[in-house]
């Protein structure tokens, strides 16, 4: 008699067979320009580490000590527990960085993203959804249960036709990316404000992939847009430019304080650890201080597009360091990627269904810690993968 679950090893051939299957890498080093991946040195062109503080010195310093007096877990959920000194400590330094009323930490972006939106909407309500939205907006308006509404990629005009149709709900909230992941391209954000204050709808925006790399020290996108107060709700994650793991809500105190009482995942789930709540902490007192590592990010991303772009590649519509190597086809970008990895670069072939098929891209994410070598290493090799596999 057949197992119950043979029908798995169908599902995995067929993945394979199109080119889709994904080979997670073991990493056995620091999260570092260059790392040990299975054994192998390469460099690291696939990291959110944006700025490098994944391991930086002070960074770890103050994880270390932070361990040493307050131990490693909280023991609980914070309603239960308590908040840690640390937890509050981050929470007011990241309101005071985002230029915001209140801030509420959760473990993780995505988290964040899936304990907010529930809490804003219901069955009675709808939510206008960017059609290239991230994924863990899509489960946290799936959980919701509102009705959700997606406009076209970045384009205001779309929402707001969407947005005359759809009066009849009892509240109204208009969700994007800050900066999409896949893409690279910024949400324009100060046009959605004006549909959002014309139409009485919320504004939420997932900054995840903005902060540490737009508006000032990399506030991100409401400071890149000079939005502060007109954005309702903002997102962000500890987990990229700042080097750490984490997410947090952003807002007027009063939304902050709804969130403690009604946001299932602070509730019920143990809250931050401790040398990460430390870290982030001591990254957070880093950027407000000194803007050299967004400087230097955005130095490395500009001289690596530009030559990227001069050989030949299509790196889309990217306005950021997200550089998408725009190859369309997902066994051509699984093999190119391979070949990278052969010759000492990683970067990881994006294929359906992280984005759709007939687009897939080698997403390439340059940082604050590449050197000049280090970038030339990289497009020099990109270079003769693409003529081996007549790309360019």
């Amino acid at each position: 008699m057949s197992g119950k679950l043979d029908w798995i090893d169908e599902e995995l051939v067929l993945l394979k067979n199109q080119g889709l299957y994904k080979t997670i890498r073991i990493i056995g080093s620091a999260n570092n320009a260059q790392i040990i991946v299975d054994g192998k040195k390469v460099l690291n062109f696939c990291s959110n580490n944006y700025l490098g503080l994944a391991s930086f010195p002070r960074i770890k310093k103050a994880a270390k000590k932070a361990i040493d007096k307050y131990g490693v877990g909280p023991g609980a959920v914070r309603p239960i527990s308590g908040n840690m000194l640390l937890h509050e400590e981050l929470e007011k330094e990241l309101a005071k960085f985002k230029k915001a009323e209140g801030c509420i930490l959760f473990q993780t972006g995505y988290v964040a993203n899936t304990a907010t939106i529930p809490v804003l909407v219901g069955e009675e309500d709808v939510i206008f959804s960017d059609e290239l939205n991230h994924a863990s907006i899509i489960d946290g308006c799936r959980l919701s249960k509102a009705t959700v509404v997606r406009f076209r990629h970045n384009n205001p005009e779309d929402l707001k036709k969407l947005v005359k149709e759809n009066k009849n709900f009892r509240r109204k909230l208009i969700i994007t990316d800050g900066v999409f992941s896949m893409d690279g391209d910024i949400a324009q954000l100060n046009e959605l404000v004006k549909v959002a204050q014309n139409f009485g709808c919320m504004l939420m925006v997932d900054d995840s992939h903005g902060e540490g790399v737009l508006g000032s020290h990399g506030r991100g996108i409401v400071d890149h847009f000079k939005l502060h107060g007109k954005v309702d709700i903002e997102l962000g994650t500890l987990s990229k430019a700042f080097g750490v793991a984490g997410g947090f809500i952003t807002g007027k105190k009063k939304l902050i304080e709804l969130l403690r009482q009604k946001a299932r995942p602070f509730l019920f789930s143990t809250g931050m650890s401790i040398p990460d709540a430390a870290a982030c902490l001591e990254a957070v007192k880093i950027l407000e201080k000194s803007d050299i590592f967004v400087k230097k990010l955005w130095e490395n991303t500009k001289y690596f597009k530009l030559r990227m772009v001069k050989l030949g590649f299509d790196t889309g519509k990217s306005q950021t360091p997200i550089t998408p190597i725009m190859l369309k086809e997902e066994k051509l970008t699984q093999e190119f990627s391979k070949k990278l990895f052969q010759k000492g670069v990683l970067a990881t072939a994006i294929v359906y269904p992280t984005v759709a098929k007939g687009a897939a891209r080698i997403r390439v994410m340059p940082s604050a810690i590449h050197s000049k070598d280090d970038l030339d290493k990289a497009i020099n090799t990109f270079k003769e993968v693409g003529k081996e596999l007549k790309v360019i």
